[in-house]
């Protein structure tokens, strides 16, 4: 009761509510702003979701930070091309982490200045669904209602917890690593995919003894072993222990020591001592806690069930990113969000890309678009391909790259020479990532990327060498 009256919630009309400020749900946002829709943005985060806040963004700072410092060790120790330091470097990881924030501080402002731009309302706190239309948002400053002619769900995902080792204390996820305020000295890593991998191998660089535990008997098991191989033999130089056929049991504390018991393919059970144990098994969209049983959507198995222009089973409501399905990345909800604001804008649109290009950020770098050998040949294709190392590369050498196993490979079909997966695996290759992805949209084949003219010296080089090599006439090898 206020004054004798009741208090009265606000009622905001709007004809499209984007609910989550991520990769998939500002852009969806600025889009629809920027074609004139009244549109409302609910966050009860900070703008960015957890790709900006506490994903992508940061653990690259972080990564960035840890090549630094162990390009500076090694100059410590026995210096690197003349270039000598006279005492080893030492780091400060609050400061570091400080910085990173600092990073994301600029970006998360960036979002909110677009925003504002487009004529976005940016309704700050946790919206629940009482239908499929209308959701309640509790604010700081006090309870709104949201009623909108067109929805469109971005909430994104969440880490996978283990339910024998569930967060807290000792074990963390990657969003508690990328905070930490003093380096352990023993990280044991739980999963070997891109976000294990990323993280572990950074904090290696950082000098911390790390260990890898991976259920399956490789690493990255969504890349064929030609791909990963670059990867594993760094971390076999670097010292990192690697168990693969392995599964975390339990993670037991006595006193100020932690233990991580795993049990390995004979059934035999090891213990590792680690200060730390991050669990990176995965990311489960985040479907509880808006209602969403309320909106009377179809569900495929955890995630929500879409068409090609992610639409849902109930009409005017549209789920994007992480929500409706793999890749769970954050470009593919950028792309998605931003089709979604003009299908409702009124312009035809339908999500069906060639290929959604992925990068694991790891030591080597792999980039990947459209197709692998295998997967091409079990889709039925007669398959070509060809390799170009990094080795025979002249920017790679200059770098000191060409000596770690990379290359380009092209994936062609054999009949008509159309491109159908390109790969790369070195130093830096997620900045080819664009250009395989566009060739592929494009429908290219190999004589395409063979007559185009690729800057020197660059290592773009080596995918117009991979693409004349697999025509039979590569220069350079």
């Amino acid at each position: 009761m206020i004054g004798g009256a009741l208090e009265m919630t606000e009622t905001i009309q709007a004809q499209v509510l984007v609910v989550g400020g991520g990769p998939g749900g500002y852009v969806a946002a600025i889009r629809a702003g920027q074609l004139g829709l009244k549109t409302v943005l609910v966050e009860a985060d900070r703008l960015g979701g957890t790709c900006l806040i506490r994903g992508c963004i940061p653990s690259k700072a972080m990564i960035h930070v840890a090549s630094e410092f162990d390009t500076m060790v090694k100059a410590a120790a026995k210096g690197r091309h003349g270039v000598r330091l006279s005492a080893p470097p030492a780091l400060d990881l609050a400061e570091t982490v400080a910085w990173k924030e600092t990073v994301v501080g600029k970006l998360n402002g960036g979002v909110g200045a677009l925003l504002k731009r487009a004529k976005v309302q940016v309704v700050e706190g946790w919206g629940v669904f009482s239908d499929a239309k209308t959701c309640r948002v509790q604010t700081p400053g006090g309870a709104v209602s949201i009623a909108a002619e067109n929805v469109i769900l971005a909430t994104g995902s969440r880490a996978v917890e283990l339910p024998h080792i569930p967060f807290g204390g000792p074990v963390i996820s990657s969003t508690e690593a990328l905070s930490l305020a003093e380096l352990p000295r023993r990280l044991a890593v739980v999963g070997a995919g891109y976000i294990g991998l990323e993280l572990g191998i950074a904090f290696r660089k950082f000098g911390c003894e790390v260990t890898v535990v991976e259920a399956q008997d490789r690493i990255l098991p969504l890349y064929d072993d030609a791909l990963t191989a670059p990867v594993r033999r760094w971390l076999e130089k670097a010292g990192v222990a690697l168990h693969l056929r392995a599964k975390a049991k339990a993670v037991e504390t006595r006193g100020n020591a932690t233990e991580l018991a795993i049990e390995d393919a004979d059934g035999a059970e090891q213990r590792i001592a680690a200060d730390r144990v991050l669990v990176t098994v995965g990311r489960r969209p985040l479907t509880e806690g808006f209602g969403l049983e309320a909106m009377a959507v179809d569900m495929d198995g955890r995630f929500v069930k879409v068409d090609g222009q992610c639409r849902t089973s109930m009409r005017g409501v549209y789920a994007i990113g992480d929500l409706v399905g793999e890749p769970m990345l954050a470009h593919k909800a950028s792309a998605q969000g931003e089709m979604v604001a003009e299908i409702i804008a009124g312009r035809k649109r339908r999500f069906d890309p060639v290929a959604v290009a992925a990068v694991c950020f790891t030591e080597p770098e792999i980039a990947s678009a459209g197709l692998l050998p295998e997967e091409a040949k079990a889709a039925g294709h007669d398959v070509m391909t060809a390799v170009f190392p990094f080795q025979a590369n002249g920017r790679a050498l200059s770098m000191e790259a060409g000596d770690d196993g990379g290359f380009v490979r092209v994936v062609a079909r054999q009949g008509d020479h159309r491109l159908l997966g390109v790969q790369a695996v070195g130093a830096h290759v997620s900045e080819l990532s664009a250009e395989f992805a566009a060739m592929l949209e494009m429908g290219a084949v190999l004589e395409d990327v063979a007559h185009t003219i690729h800057v020197h010296p660059t290592l773009s080089e080596g995918f117009h060498e991979a693409a004349q090599r697999a025509l039979g006439h590569a220069i350079h090898i």
